[in-house]
């Protein structure tokens, strides 16, 4: 089959041909019709997280696809062959800039009836990072007030929507062109980042999503109310996200020290930081269908590549200005 694939970290993408992949008892092979790009794949190719992720090369990128099951390994009960699925693979699985990839059918849900295959691959990363910080970490209730940073781009757009369902006041930061966008995604308050500083104008909140650099990480912290949560996707990791992942101590006392400064601005504050690694999660996932049919959350997508532009679709990602998600139309 052919996909896309790195040889070295910070090399460049080329298309080859790579064996086609075998399922496993419990996998689905599936045909990929759509794959999302997100800075995630930016980050691995970087060789960003290879210190906590160590991906063997030669390596084929991608974490969100679309498409449809053409086999099964033994044990599979919950999905057969013509099925149309999605799904972000597990981090040591990725691989989803390619034909067809094998994924774990813990890891797969149906795709939303009403969604194309391009925008059901805008879906799983960001959705389940959104589910896992709001509904899970954070336990969002009706009446709080939450802040997400980067409203207009691939978590944020959705984090908007989910966080309205949840009954929760969203403010957001945004750049002037995409303040309608954010507003038509149901943000209440909207602060224009380069026009105004949001920790001058909110306070009080119980959540900030925060998926920016290390200044606004710290100044999140001051818009918290005591017993209020920072929930970074950024970083820095800290000791919870090391024993998580199972690193050795060398590698847990490295994260400790790595968010060892916000940790304690945190405690002084009494409000709490963690960082969120997202994981595959298929039942999660069902569930965010189910509010995708509902009318609850709907993709938003920048652009569409095809499969030979796949280079081009990261180089989009990497400039910045998409907003939502960029998808890659394989099929």
């Amino acid at each position: 089959m052919k996909a896309f694939v790195i040889d070295r970290y910070k090399g460049p993408l080329s298309l080859r041909e790579v064996p086609d992949p075998v399922p496993q008892p419990g996998d689905v092979l599936v045909a990929i019709h759509a794959a999302g790009v997100n800075p995630l794949d930016t980050k691995i190719r970087d060789g960003e997280f290879k210190l906590i992720l160590p991906y063997r090369l030669p390596l084929v990128l991608g974490n969100d696809l679309a498409g449809t099951v053409i086999g099964v390994g033994n044990g599979v009960r919950r999905f057969k062959i013509g099925d149309e699925v999605y799904a972000r693979p597990a981090k040591d699985r990725i691989g989803t800039f390619a034909e067809r990839i094998a994924v774990n059918e813990k890891d797969l849900a149906l795709k939303p009836a009403g969604l194309s295959m391009e925008e059901a691959a805008a879906i799983p990363l960001v959705a389940l990072t959104a589910w896992q910080a709001l509904v899970e970490r954070a336990q969002v209730k009706p009446g709080q007030k939450i802040l997400i940073h980067a409203g207009s781009g691939g978590v944020g757009s959705i984090a908007i929507q989910l966080a309205k369902h949840l009954g929760a006041t969203v403010a957001t930061t945004t750049s002037t062109a995409n303040i309608d966008l954010v507003k038509g995604l149901g943000a209440d308050i909207v602060i224009d980042y380069r026009n105004e500083e949001f920790d001058q104008r909110l306070s009080g909140y119980d959540v900030v999503l925060n998926s920016l650099g290390s200044d606004v990480l710290e100044k999140s912290l001051s818009v918290l109310k005591p017993g209020g949560r920072l929930i970074s996707i950024s970083g820095p990791p800290d000791p919870a996200f090391a024993r998580e992942i199972g690193a050795n101590w060398f590698f847990r006392q490295i994260m400790r020290l790595l968010s060892l400064k916000v940790r304690r601005k945190a405690r002084r504050l009494g409000v709490d930081y963690s960082f969120l690694f997202m994981r595959a999660d298929g039942e999660q996932l069902a569930e965010i269908s189910r509010l995708i049919d509902a009318g609850a959350i709907r993709p938003v997508i920048d652009r569409t590549f095809s499969f030979d532009q796949t280079p081009e679709a990261m180089a989009y990602v990497d400039s910045g200005r998409a907003k939502g998600k960029v998808v890659i139309n394989i099929a």
